[in-house]
């Protein structure tokens, strides 16, 4: 009979999100940040908003994907996805699709609350077995980073926007309520001015 496996130990989420997403991306240069549904969106908006942020609205689960194909696309650009663990466990299986292509100028970023915060703060997955940087490893992703200190912050950086990538990083935040920081909606405008950004279209 095996032996029943033992409760990770619990790690603590102290990491104030938006300051300390604000500080990562002063790492940023010309990179791209494209980020998924919710706070993540929230968080970039409040570090400053350009033309080159791919924010989403809706496509849960698809910010990896999105991020993906972009570096692929952009070989020239350093590409961040910055997402959430409710988000990022939705689309797991993006991981493999990234290890398998490896585009060297990708990189993830996990903001890890260990809740579902969009949804009412339920329990998530991630504060109990589920070790996000042990399965991107496993998927393939030899470079990860697990972050529980702000004095972190600055390995961080670099690891994100210098490393070669695809690499693949979890920072565990805080719960927190942060004010809403809504950049444009509307999904075409955004897409457009992306583009314009990266000169193919016209403004």
């Amino acid at each position: 009979m095996s032996k029943t496996a033992k409760k990770a130990a619990p790690t603590s989420n102290k990491l104030q999100r938006r300051a300390f997403v604000a500080d990562v991306l002063q790492h940023r240069g010309n990179g791209l940040v494209v980020t998924g549904l919710g706070s993540p969106t929230w968080d970039l908006s409040a570090a400053g908003d350009r033309p080159d942020n791919l924010y989403s609205w809706g496509g849960m689960g698809l910010a990896v994907p999105t991020a993906l194909g972009l570096a692929m696309a952009q070989p020239d650009h350093r590409v961040l996805a910055m997402t959430g663990d409710g988000e990022m466990m939705m689309g797991i299986g993006s991981l493999a699709v990234v290890a398998d292509q490896a585009p060297r100028n990708l990189a993830i970023l996990v903001l890890d609350n260990e809740h579902f915060s969009e949804t009412g703060k339920q329990k998530g997955l991630t504060g109990n077995r589920v070790d996000l940087c042990a399965v991107a490893k496993g998927f393939g992703i030899r470079e990860t980073m697990l972050v529980t200190e702000d004095s972190q912050k600055d390995e961080l950086g670099r690891f994100l926007f210098q490393a070669e990538g695809p690499v693949f990083a979890v920072a565990k935040i805080a719960i927190s309520e942060d004010p809403w920081r809504l950049p444009e909606k509307d999904s075409a405008a955004i897409a457009r001015r992306f583009k314009i950004s990266l000169g193919l279209e016209k403004p």
